[in-house]
């Protein structure tokens, strides 16, 4: 075979990614966003802008709380119920899993580091066969075929359900979705995304382009993976013939519900009907609903499709005329909007998409109601009074913040038919979209220094874009709003953020807390935007020398004023992340810098059983040196602010989908994209097999990188 002349340049990257990622990433992960202008060119006010309006702060909240509350359920901005009112407690001061914290590990060590105590293991591995009929991975002989049977490539966002012995065994008990420790016994489903694929490490000189192409679009979407293990507190194996088991990719057809459904925006040559579609790319986090289903993002969909370029709408989502790195362009026609009848294809992606792992001949569901938008993931929680709750952040910068309220309302028990009416959630509700409000004008000046009043803090107010399914904005319908949702942000005046990825609600205390990755071009005097008070980093001084830009990122925590269906809310900035050793822009609500493992880029979240924060990190290896991790941060107490490295991923990797169930001892991730900036046979990860040069490969093994699912547990003792 030879290699077409059309593969090679997925070879050629942009020369900066001055974000957080490695030029190959970039490429790859989000079609080199970073080099081409931000699509938000609204003239939406910063917080700068807002808090130096000539409206005093207390007319602008009651006046835009007056609007927001005559259509939902809205609350006082003062006075509003604790948290333990609405059936949350306080946290458990630095309880949950015990360890003693992991070194920072420079960018190029190629191992998984984890702590003293502690064993590991992967769950599955890119490649391993799921489904009959698939076969032992082998590198040298690799098709579309095999791969739509296997495991896909660059696992992200993972969830571990309970599997009994009836049809599904979900009780619908509790707030959020998430079920740990004896609730999971010793029968699970493992989901995982796959967000995208990087030929140039998967491939050697031997596959021509179309086949490439071909395993690459298999190696997308989800997988579904039954597994086991002997008791609880026990590492788990796969079961390669579980009759649970699936992969959705780009074949996979769709069901599109929610306002734009059937409408003329998504209807296509191949779907006239507007509500089918083949297929979820560039899937990146997700949540777990209250109901045992399992909710992706499609994130940057923008870099699978070339537009024709002469609707301008589509340029707010980075959608260009131009040749798209993966080329899928030139093997089905849906990805070019050059081709007659397929103007729309491109605007039937970028949703939230949902799965029922309980079903595998169920049809995936494409979520208009939430918005499209370039979506990191979505948790949901229920209500006081039962409302589905789920936020979500637009993963790019100068992006928005995003909250879903469904219209209907749970049904508790484990019948077919809650169930069913339960999986209806989300397709009908009210989708607002978040104003920040700071509350020191004229004190952030872009240094990360704390303001007089000693916090980064302010209110905030959900705007409304649907209502009930109805749209909230003058001049859009709610089909535009559920398809342009960017532009309806944009048309209420959101507040842009430093790239909003994961945003989730605690489900211990009932408080949110949103991951801002980091923003390059937020630098002194920039016309687009200065520094604010939840954006309050334009620069960095290290080792005594100036960097512009939010390099490092930074978590806010969200308190709504009620529960999670009101109107407006209270926030503050929890973390200025960075290396204290050398960075002296950082904080850490508080606690001592020099007791703190280093931390940058924060990504993904989630919590442990005592209400403890975890985050997993994207891109360390550029603003720090160091490679990506999974850290615990207490939230109360003196311990809060306390970061504490648990793991180190190995080189060009990006730590994800972090599960960590303390009352089992075991804490899970997805291990995504290591030795990114390798070529085939340079690499520069051996993961996780780690063969020996020379050392013969069992079946089923590989000398080179391979995404994987991995568990790492307490060694010979539980933790319960």
């Amino acid at each position: 075979m030879t290699i077409a002349p059309e593969s090679r340049p997925l070879l050629q990257v942009a020369p900066y990614a001055r974000g957080k990622r490695s030029p190959v990433t970039c490429r790859l992960k989000c079609a080199d966003a970073c080099s081409h202008p931000a699509p938000n060119e609204s003239a939406n006010e910063y917080f700068k802008d807002i808090v130096s309006a000539a409206l005093s702060r207390r007319a602008m909240l009651g006046g835009i709380a007056a609007a927001a509350g005559a259509v939902v359920i809205g609350t006082e901005l003062a006075g509003a119920p604790s948290a333990a009112a609405h059936g949350f407690g306080g946290g458990h001061p630095d309880r949950g899993l015990a360890f003693r914290p992991v070194a920072s590990q420079p960018a190029d060590v190629d191992a998984l580091v984890i702590p003293d105590g502690f064993t590991w293991s992967p769950i599955i591995r890119w490649g391993d066969p799921i489904l009959p009929g698939g076969e032992a991975f082998d590198i040298g002989s690799q098709s579309a075929a095999k791969q739509a049977l296997a495991f896909g490539y660059n696992c992200d966002y993972l969830e571990l359900l309970p599997l009994g012995r009836g049809r599904h065994d979900w009780s619908g008990k509790g707030r959020s979705g998430r079920r740990r420790g004896r609730d999971l016994g010793t029968s699970a489903l493992l989901v995982s995304n796959h967000e995208y694929t990087n030929a140039g490490i998967m491939f050697d000189q031997t596959y021509d382009a179309v086949t490439r192409r071909a395993i690459e679009r298999a190696a997308h979407g989800m997988s579904v993976v039954q597994v086991e293990r002997r008791r609880e507190g026990k590492p788990w194996t796969y079961e390669a013939r579980s009759p649970y088991n699936r992969r959705v990719h780009v074949g996979t057809e769709f069901v599109i519900d929610g306002p734009a459904a059937g409408s003329d925006l998504l209807k296509t040559a191949a779907d006239p009907t507007g509500k089918r579609v083949l297929g979820t790319v560039n899937n990146c986090a997700g949540g777990t609903t209250p109901w045992g289903t399992v909710l992706s993002g499609e994130e940057n969909f923008h870099g699978y499709f070339r537009v024709d370029g002469t609707d301008p709408r589509d340029a707010r989502y980075g959608l260009r005329d131009a040749a798209t790195s993966y080329g899928w362009e030139l093997d089905e026609p849906r990805f070019s909007g050059h081709n007659d009848g397929y103007e729309n294809e491109s605007r039937r992606f970028g949703y939230m998409v949902e799965i029922d792992p309980y079903d595998p001949e169920s049809t995936p569901v494409k979520h208009t109601a939430m918005g499209r938008f370039k979506h990191e993931g979505a948790e949901v929680i229920l209500s006081d009074r039962g409302h589905a709750v789920a936020y979500m952040g637009d993963d790019e910068r100068w992006e928005y913040v995003y909250k879903f309220v469904s219209t209907e309302r749970f049904r508790g028990g484990d019948s077919l038919g809650a169930r069913r009416h339960n999986k209806g959630l989300l397709s009908r509700g009210s989708l607002y979209v978040a104003k920040f409000l700071g509350d020191s004008t004229g004190e952030i000046d872009g240094s990360g220094a704390l303001p007089s009043d000693g916090a980064f803090d302010g209110r905030g107010v959900w705007m409304p874009l649907l209502i009930d399914g109805r749209s909230a904005v003058d001049g859009m319908s709610a089909e535009e709003v559920s398809v342009f949702t960017r532009q309806a942000a944009d048309a209420v005046g959101a507040t842009k953020m430093d790239r909003p990825e994961d945003i989730q609600p605690n489900p211990v205390t009932g408080k949110i807390y949103l991951a801002c990755t980091n923003n390059s071009q937020r630098v002194p005097g920039a016309a687009r935007g200065a520094a604010d008070e939840a954006n309050p980093r334009d620069r960095r001084v290290v080792s005594g020398a100036t960097e512009t830009g939010n390099r490092d990122g930074h978590v806010i925590e969200i308190t709504e004023d009620g529960d999670h269906t009101g109107t407006t809310f209270r926030w503050n900035i929890l973390l200025l992340c960075g290396n204290p050793e050398v960075n002296e822009s950082v904080y850490f609500a508080g606690f001592p810098v020099d007791r703190v493992s280093p931390i940058s880029c924060p990504d993904n979240v989630a919590f442990d059983s005592a209400g403890n924060l975890w985050i997993s990190t994207d891109g360390a290896s550029s603003p720090m040196g160091r490679c990506d991790g999974l850290f615990k941060v207490p939230l109360t107490g003196r311990e809060r602010g306390h970061v504490q490295q648990f793991l180190s991923v190995p080189a060009g990797a990006e730590t994800c989908g972090p599960i960590i169930d303390d009352e089992d001892g075991i804490v899970y991730v997805a291990v995504q994209h290591p030795g990114e900036d390798g070529t085939f046979g340079a690499h520069q990860s051996y993961f996780p097999d780690y063969l020996a040069e020379g050392q013969p490969a069992p079946v089923g093994a590989w000398r080179g990188p391979r995404p994987s699912v991995v568990q790492v547990w307490r060694e010979g003792s539980r933790n319960h």
